[in-house]
């Protein structure tokens, strides 16, 4: 059998990581920056956390990766936010967290869609959600957050989509407004989108197959159907950009892929010409049912998720510089049967948070250093056998080439001064 990974998932190898490492170290610093705090939830859950009663999405309707056990249904968790509700009722933290609760997630999620470039069946994103306070200034914070994490990449050539999908009651009015359009047209319609008529006309709108159709552009505008709440909402939710300086379109289709939306939407999105379908770096929106879903107060939430893959690859594109140096602070280096010695310097060094390697087998001093070079030592540290007897170690700087003879209790203190 030829074992590869599965269809859609990847491996991130170790000349990878230090990309990875440095997205992730960027998104958690700006996000404590913000005040946020790190939650972690199950990769998995019972289904009915995900699949809610009459979901139009397509990620509930046929993206999860759903399976029986013998006593439960279960579903890998196909985005972050429902388990971070979920555990925010559960374990009352509206009553131990000051609200607004900022939590911030990072981990794997799981959709059987069709793999493509910067879209995988296991696929990893950074999110956050904002729970307890609506306020259209809090909206107008979580999208400068999503867009302080781009913009520290060097992503320049981005656009921020906005728009609003109103309150219960304009939403309401224009779902009713779409049947009536849509109806005539249903022919004409894609089955997907059958279902979401049904279901919520709103999702119609976000369709990929027929948005080049001129009913589709024809369309109500949700604009003519918010109600004066709405419409005050909104507008302070862009004056607030405004006055953050975060530049912005208003997208009249912007409906975003999950139900459970109301009030502001958004998407940041690539404008290179190379980003086609894959334009979207992070999307969000406000909701203001779902605390109560789960059994907790009617408190309201907004939230965004960024894909690290699709990040990453954007990056790299538009030319970040990214950390990719992986160096040791000391190698070292045996000279005949002092393994034992050689393992007792590198364990004293690393207990002194040093980066260190190393060689614990009988090779040729040549190999060794090669062995060094590769590593990148900033400094190599030759050890033999006079050498243990005379309790010192030999000290080279590969970059001045210089070289000191120390004792064994001087190694940290040398190393440490001499690389600062």
């Amino acid at each position: 059998m030829n074992y590869q990974t599965a269809r859609g998932t990847h491996d991130i190898l170790p000349s990878e990581m230090a990309e990875w490492n440095e997205v992730e170290s960027i998104m958690k610093h700006i996000a404590k920056a913000y005040h946020y705090q790190e939650i972690r939830t199950p990769y998995f859950e019972h289904l009915a956390v995900f699949k809610r009663e009459n979901d139009s999405s397509d990620m509930v309707n046929k993206e999860m990766y759903a399976f029986s056990t013998e006593t439960e249904t279960l579903a890998l968790r196909p985005e972050g936010t429902a388990g971070v509700i979920r555990a925010f009722d559960e374990h009352k933290l509206y009553g131990s967290m000051e609200l607004p609760a900022k939590l911030f997630y990072l981990g794997a999620m799981f959709r059987h869609e069709r793999p493509q470039k910067g879209r995988q069946r296991q696929f990893h994103q950074f999110g956050i959600e904002n729970i307890g306070i609506k306020e259209p200034e809090v909206d107008a914070e979580v999208i400068a957050l999503g867009y302080d994490i781009v913009k520290k990449l060097d992503i320049q050539n981005i656009k921020v989509l906005i728009n609003t999908l109103g309150d219960d009651e304009s939403r309401n009015a224009y779902r009713t407004a779409l049947r009536e359009y849509f109806t005539p047209h249903l022919d004409d319609l894609c089955g997907d989108c059958h279902r979401r008529l049904e279901q919520n006309p709103l999702r119609v709108l976000d369709c990929k197959v027929d948005k080049d159709k001129d009913y589709m552009k024809n369309a109500p505008k949700l604009a003519d159907y918010l109600n004066e709440e709405s419409k005050a909402y909104f507008e302070r939710v862009l004056s607030a950009l405004d006055a953050l300086g975060i530049p912005y379109e208003i997208d009249d289709h912007l409906v975003r892929g999950l139900d459970y939306y109301s009030h502001t939407v958004f998407e940041v999105v690539s404008t290179r010409d190379d980003s086609a379908a894959q334009a979207t770096i992070f999307g969000g929106g406000r909701y203001d049912h779902f605390v109560e879903y789960f059994g907790g107060p009617e408190l309201s939430g907004i939230g965004f998720a960024i894909g690290l893959e699709r990040l990453i690859s954007l990056a790299k594109d538009e030319g970040y510089a990214f950390n990719n140096e992986d160096e040791v602070d000391a190698y070292v280096i045996g000279l005949g049967s002092v393994q034992k010695e050689v393992l007792k310097v590198m364990h004293e060094l690393r207990k002194a948070d040093l980066i260190v390697d190393g060689n614990l087998q009988m090779r040729s001093l040549k190999s060794q250093f090669k062995s060094a070079d590769r590593a990148k030592a900033k400094a190599i540290i030759i050890l033999g056998e006079d050498e243990v007897k005379a309790n010192t170690v030999n000290i080279k700087w590969p970059t001045s080439k210089e070289q000191v003879t120390v004792s064994m209790e001087d190694i940290v203190k040398t190393i440490k001064e001499k690389n600062a």
